[in-house]
């Protein structure tokens, strides 16, 4: 090759296309919200200080060029892998500086601050760093103190990334990339090394491969290349496990020094690691980690401690029955006794062996030349067991010939601690587990030798032990198991086979005429006596298990409060604490003092108000006004929840209006609750206020206020009505003066207390009645007599308030005096309000809002305890508000939040549910659609009430002007992509609003508050009058609190958060014109931080391919689609799973520190993306979650422990007249319940094992029904303690994990299904 061919230079900056990913990187000077930050800069100013490092020969070195296109030109990396992780690393370390948390002083936000970039090289290169210090070698990462050090630490991150970047399926074998990164950060050593010369040019050193894509050619391919011949020889996976390699054999070569002598660098491609034709098959390098052989040994092997455990104290409990003794410890005393026992070493030992003979018959195939010593630890262990067992069994016969000599049973027990000392050493780091992983991370030769005769030595998988408390939990439960088990086994099991077994073996003989099969013997009789209770014995022990597993389980659940807010009814009883908990769980963590700088009594603190939120206790009412931005942007937060349960049809349009929070408005003094909480209080206080009329003010007053949704009630609807009735009177009018006065009185005597001594309560019925005729009568349509039928209204209101109202009659005269009655006698003599009254007008939309929400308060009653009613909303709406109290990490602002990516992989399922396939009917004659409309009945009504919101004028346009949204909407209810694309965009939305709420000023988000009441009320407004309203979609409408963004929550939410969808086949969708390559461009049009990765196949003649993986976007600007990357692989993506291969070529295109693989069937929500921010600083600090009581849960299920409770008292009564009227015992129910358990279970599983006999006789129904049978009784053996426990109010957190799947109680209309009955 020639000199001149050595290099592929990157194309000039002009060339470089103009479309960009996230950040225009390009072109730092455009108008992007994301390059308002100077952290972008100071990064991409980093990448170009290319300075005075040696320029690549033979091309033309553009100024403009940085750090990447430094390290393509030399190491032959591809342009577009070189763009992409440009960004990769920008939008990395931008995130990375930006979460820093210096002081103003000691913060230069226009330099990258070099602990960042030091942060990031310790965690990208620490598993190469790790793997080094394994295998002895010296880093190749060789920093200095000198002044360029963080130039060349920032090249070796970059050098990393690019090799990262383009190693395509070399990504399954992290120790690989690893040996190759090792020599080439040596050249790049070599190459920055200014008086290093090439031995072998005498010329400045330059690197081993070169041309154009080099990199992929020379290092890639062929390694991948190997993999691929491998795949191909396991004939579909079907080849014996031991005969081909996988992924993790390939990267397991790695774990060995050998790689260095073998493959060296330049790779050498003759050596016995790859797959050619020039290298013998039986010479190739095989297996070198585990085999996996197929066997049923494999249960004993896997699981040899518990078999060895089992068949031990078998062997103990027999011994120790035999002698009839009482209780079992009394013959531990007798010295026979003691030296029998002695005899559980010598099997211990065969079991030893046992196991060491299953370790070499599944592994042998490990063995090979260059893993010798493998084979000769097999041998070993097996002589090694053999010789314990040898000597246990002399030992032990020297113990019998001597008569139980002692001196012969102290040798005995010598050599029985030599065997157990690596059981006992095991055992010690155990306990002190920190030891064991302080040994197991430590690379000292020594350490390998002594540990090697225990185990193989391993990469991965080191230093993972549990800490201490978590130990002391294991073992305690375990023991506690164990004991159980065993207890049970001795005393009902074994011992009393004991007994039976003697009277066979002393029975004697007797002739029979028939034939004898078995001769002068019962021994068959003892085996066939002890076999099944043997069997039960070794498999009761998962029954324990899984019963302790459940109390344990349970125990948790309980102390935890999981589930506290399972309904709505619980949810009213917290609602008021949501702002609270909302500003403490969910404000910007630089509102508090971080968790490292808590002194103990601020900790203190912060606990005791977690245990305010949770037990309801402190006064929310007097901490939180309705005036408060805390309070707002809760209202805010809360509303654009139920606008996404709207947009979702989970909700009616009457639904939101009574979940919404208004925002402060009409001069309301108190918090405005959601009507759907507010529901009947108003009439409960009419009727309190009634029955208590005669009571004084203050103790009304102390009664209605113990109710805080009451209280709420009875002062909006007060202040609204004030509001409202001096709207609607002209300003300066007698009739103005007259209701501005009476309220001014009114307001006096309730001030001091004297309202229920002037006024009558029992006439608060009739001026109730008045107003709501009246607030109807104003809803209504305008007609001919309208305002003579209100003005009548307003005349009788009038009356009883003034006239009927007060308890002293006063005189006209006198109420002229006071202002309450109009002075003028013409006045007088007409109508009253007749001239005064200003009707409101019906176009505005604010007012009549508030209007029927003062009318929803005043006429509510207990019906609106169902609301929502959709099964759905209220799961979730309780969900979210039990989350609310948990104990999580606080979250920082959007900003300074860790930045993270969602991949989904796609392969050819459906994007969206087509047209015809929704109208297409099955042999029954029933179609999807309609299967979906019984199924969702509820939301299938909200989506045709906003379909015609939104303009339909009948239904019949659901097929063609509004075909898009019903087939959004059938697809949202199925396992689609456009179901979890939706679901996962919710992220990018919910960032948006946070970063929206983390720069507003007090002023913005009060004033933003009342123009989305206005923007809402006016979009339903439209709807209703026929005019089509915006749509409720995704990203691209400017609904909810999208209206108030400034602009930059944009860029912050892109620099965030990335959504990338695997869809491998897209290009070829695409080719062919299917309908899903339409659907996923809809995806990315509507959603513009949707990213689709796919691979692309070019066909260059002659039967050769090339693959590219390759990103596109929708350009919001351009209006169409755009490649973004393109980087060739060294071959097809699928080589073994296809699932994992498709997500490894598209997570090059992620961002951020962490990212979320999502299945395409999955779905998510907005509320839990608002919980993001939070749940990634879990990454950083780790909190014990606690939760606290429910002290209102009790009375939420009272119906329900009544019937429990009178079941309970019958099976007791049941239960004492057996003790009374028989001989029954308490001993014998005691008994009957332990056998019964294992007895039954031991049965059945017996018969399944027995199945392929059995399925075909009449023998296996009777199997059947007596596995019903034993499933009905375990159940309700199982939930009577429950049931009894669940009755009482502590433990009534329980019925949490007991109750059935909510979505049972759907009502699926199968009759009408059956039938093939369908609507017109």
């Amino acid at each position: 090759m020639g000199i001149d061919d050595r290099f592929h230079a990157p194309p000039p900056m002009h060339q470089q296309p103009q479309v960009y990913n996230i950040i225009p990187i390009h072109d730092l000077l455009a108008d992007h919200p994301s390059l308002r930050f100077p952290e972008v800069r100071a990064v991409a100013a980093a990448l170009r200080a290319v300075g005075d490092l040696r320029k690549p020969p033979f091309i033309s070195w553009d100024p403009r060029w940085d750090l990447l296109d430094w390290l393509a030109a030399f190491f032959c990396f591809q342009k577009d892998n070189v763009r992409n992780q440009r960004e990769h690393l920008v939008l990395h370390l931008a995130n990375a500086q930006m979460r820093l948390n210096l002081s103003p002083a000691a913060a230069d936000v226009d330099t990258l601050n070099p602990a960042v970039l030091r942060r990031f090289r310790r965690k990208l290169l620490h598993n190469y760093t790790s793997w080094c210090s394994y295998l002895g070698r010296r880093s190749q990462v060789r920093l200095s103190g000198k002044n360029n050090n963080s130039r060349r630490e920032l090249l070796y991150v970059l050098l990393f990334l690019l090799v990262w970047g383009e190693s395509a399926n070399l990504r399954f074998t992290p120790e690989c990339i690893c040996y190759v990164y090792h020599f080439m950060a040596m050249e790049f050593n070599q190459i920055l090394d200014d008086d290093y010369v090439d031995p072998n040019t005498g010329r400045p050193f330059l690197p081993s491969f070169s041309g154009e894509n080099a990199f992929l050619k020379c290092v890639v391919m062929p390694i991948y290349n190997t993999i691929k011949k491998e795949v191909e020889s396991s004939r579909n996976g079907t080849k014996p496990h031991s005969a081909w390699r996988n992924y993790d054999d390939i990267n397991e070569y790695f774990w060995s020094g050998r790689c260095f002598q073998k493959l060296n660098w330049p790779i050498n491609f003759s050596c016995n690691f790859f797959v050619t034709d020039t290298v013998d098959k039986t010479k190739r390098v095989g297996k070198t980690g585990f085999v996996e052989q197929r066997s049923f040994w494999n249960v004993f092997r896997s699981f040899d401690r518990l078999w060895v455990l089992l068949i031990l104290f078998l062997q103990a409990a027999i011994i120790v029955a035999w002698t009839d003794a009482d209780h079992p410890w009394r013959p531990l005393k007798k010295r026979d006794v003691q030296v029998k026992l002695l005899s559980i070493f010598i099997t211990w030992s065969a079991l030893r062996f046992w196991q060491s003979i299953l370790d070499a018959g599944t592994q042998y195939s490990l063995v090979s030349r260059e893993t010798k010593l493998l084979g000769v630890r097999m041998v070993l262990k097996s002589l090694d067991a053999l010789t314990w067992t040898v000597v246990f069994s002399v030992f032990y016969w020297r113990i019998w010939s001597a008569d139980g000599n002692d001196d012969r049973i102290i040798e005995f027990l010598k050599a029985a601690l030599v065997f157990i000392i690596p059981e006992l050493l095991a055992l010690a780091l155990f306990i002190i587990p920190w030891i064991r992983n302080w040994i197991e991370e430590l690379d000292w030769s020594i350490l390998y030798v002594l540990t090697w005769w225990f185990h193989k030595r391993t990469f991965v998988g080191r230093g993972l032990r549990e800490g201490l408390l978590s130990n002391i939990k294991y073992t305690l439960f375990w023991i506690l198991v164990l004991a159980t088990k065993f207890s049970f086994s001795y005393f009902l099991q074994i011992r009393p086979l004991v007994s039976p077994t003697r009277s066979l073996l002393k029975l004697n003989h007797k002739g029979y005429t028939w034939h004898e099969f078995f001769g002068a013997t019962n021994v068959i009789a003892v085996v066939l006596l002890w076999i099944p209770v043997i069997l039960m014995y070794l498999m009761d022990i998962q029954i324990w298990y899984s019963v302790f597993s459940s109390i344990v389980g349970a125990a948790i659940g309980l102390f935890s409060h999981l589930g506290e807010i399972r309904n709505i009814g619980q949810l009213r009883l917290r609602f008021q604490f949501f702002a609270s908990s909302m500003q403490f769980n969910l404000m910007p963590e630089e509102q508090h003092v971080t968790t490292t700088q808590l002194t103990l009594i601020k900790k203190l603190r912060q606990a005791v108000h977690r245990v305010k939120l949770r037990y309801g206790l402190g006064l929310p009412h007097g901490k939180i006004e309705s005036s408060q931005v805390d309070t707002t942007r809760f209202t805010m937060i809360w509303n654009e929840i139920i606008e996404t349960f709207r947009e979702e049809d989970l909700i009616s349009d009457r639904e939101l209006n009574l979940l919404e929070l208004p925002p402060n408005s009409w001069n309301i003094s108190v918090i405005r609750w959601p009507c759907f909480l507010l529901c009947n209080e108003l009439l409960l206080a009419i009727s309190q206020a009634k029955e208590l009329a005669d009571a004084p003010d203050r103790w009304l007053r102390l009664k209605i206020s113990k109710n805080e949704y009451r209280k709420c009630a009875i002062v909006e609807a007060y202040d609204s009505i004030k509001y409202f009735l001096l709207a609607i009177i002209r300003y300066g009018t007698e009739e103005y003066i007259i209701v501005d006065t009476f309220f001014r009185e009114v307001d006096n005597y309730l001030q001091i207390e004297k309202f229920t001594e002037v006024y009558k309560m029992a006439k608060l019925e009739k001026i109730h009645a008045k107003m709501v005729s009246l607030i109807e009568h104003l809803m209504k349509p305008p007609k001919k007599d309208h305002h003579t039928k209100a003005v009548n209204i307003l005349q009788a209101l009038y009356e009883i308030s003034i006239r009927e109202f007060p308890k002293v009659k006063r005189t006209t005269d006198q109420l002229r005096h006071e202002g309450l009655a109009p002075k003028s006698f013409a006045t007088d003599e007409g109508l009253l309000f007749e001239n005064a009254l200003k009707l409101p007008d019906v176009g505005d939309v604010v007012f009549m809002k508030q209007l029927k929400r003062l009318h929803t308060i005043l006429t509510s009653r207990d019906s609106m305890h169902n609301v929502p009613k959709n099964l759905e909303a209220r799961r979730r709406i309780a969900f979210f508000s039990n989350s609310l109290f948990m104990n999580m990490p606080f979250a920082p602002k959007v900003e300074k939040m860790m930045a993270f990516s969602v991949l989904t992989p796609y392969y050819d399922e459906d994007v969206m549910y087509g047209k015809e396939w929704l109208r297409s009917e099955n042999e029954d004659g029933i179609s999807t659609l309609f299967y979906l409309q019984k199924i969702y009945e509820d939301e299938w009504r909200n989506f045709v009430e906003r379909m015609r919101r939104e303009g339909m004028e009948d239904d019949s346009e659901l097929f063609s002007k509004k075909a898009r949204d019903l087939r959004l909407w059938a697809s949202y209810r199925g396992q689609t992509l456009s179901r979890t694309v939706r679901g996962m965009m919710y992220y990018y939305r919910a960032l948006q609003m946070l970063a929206y709420l983390d720069s507003a000023s007090e002023v913005d988000i009060r004033m933003g508050s009342q123009q989305l009441a206005s923007q809402a009320s006016l979009m339903q407004n439209r709807g209703l009058s026929g005019v089509p309203s915006q749509k409720l979609g995704r990203t691209t409408t400017s609904s909810g609190v999208r209206l108030l963004f400034k602009g930059d929550e944009d860029g912050t939410a892109l620099m965030k958060f990335t959504y990338v969808v695997a869809c491998q086949l897209y290009g070829q969708q695409k080719a062919k014109g299917e309908p899903r390559a339409e659907d996923i461009l809809y995806l990315m049009k509507n959603n513009e931080a949707l990213r689709v990765a796919f691979v692309d196949e070019v066909n260059l003649g002659r039967g050769e391919v090339e693959y590219y993986s390759v990103l596109v976007k929708f350009d919001q600007l351009l209006q169409r689609e755009v490649e973004i990357y393109r980087i060739r692989l060294p071959g097809p993506v699928k080589l073994g799973e296809g699932k994992p291969e498709n997500q490894n070529h598209a997570i090059i295109f992620t961002r951020g520190d962490a990212v979320q693989t999502i299945d395409m069937n999955q779905d998510n929500y907005f509320e839990e993306a608002l919980k993001m921010r939070n749940l990634l600083e879990e990454f950083n600090t780790h909190y014990v979650i606690a939760y606290s009581r429910d002290k209102y849960g009790a009375k939420n299920h009272m119906y329900y422990r009544c019937v429990q409770l009178v079941v309970i008292v019958l099976i007791v009564l049941v239960i004492v007249l057996l003790f009374k009227l028989t001989l029954f015992s308490f001993s014998d129910l005691i008994r009957s319940f332990l056998a019964f358990i294992p007895t039954g279970w031991g049965l059945i599983s017996i018969a399944l094992v027995l199945r392929p006999f059995l399925q075909a006789t009449v023998v296996w129904d009777t199997v059947v029904a007596l596995a019903r049978l034993y499933d009905l009784l375990l159940g309700m053996v199982v939930m009577a303690p429950v049931a009894f426990f669940s009755w009482l109010p502590e433990f009534q957190a329980m019925q949490t994990r007991i109750l059935f799947n909510e979505a049972f109680s759907r009502g699926l209309q199968i009759s009408l299904i059956v039938s093939g009955k369908k609507q017109d």
